[in-house]
């Protein structure tokens, strides 16, 4: 009778455990924008958190010059490539609009 529990126990903890859910539900889907959107934001703390690192008197002035422009032209290029593809976005919903009213 123990082992016949036992088993029902073990049986009902890994149906539980890796049994499949009724419902699945998937995050939203990321974009280029997106994607990028987010990463001008980490880089941009990337640099604060530099800056306050330099002024902590942590950093070296070599060091922290060397950074400080490595992420800049990281941000420079994130935020060409946001405005890049803002722009392809405005333009086909331009053409959609242009589109419809014909």
């Amino acid at each position: 009778m123990i082992a016949f529990a036992c088993v029902l126990v073990t049986i009902g903890a890994l149906f539980y455990v890796f049994g499949m859910p009724y419902e699945i539900h998937s995050g939203q889907e990321k974009t280029r924008l997106s994607y990028l959107r987010e990463r001008k934001e980490v880089v941009y703390e990337n640099l604060r958190d530099l800056n306050f690192e330099y002024k902590a008197g942590k950093l070296p002035d070599t060091d922290y010059q060397a950074m400080k422009t490595s992420l800049e032209e990281e941000a420079t290029g994130i935020l060409a490539e946001i405005a890049r593809l803002e722009q392809i976005a405005a333009t086909s919903a331009l053409r959609d609009r242009k589109g419809m009213r014909v």
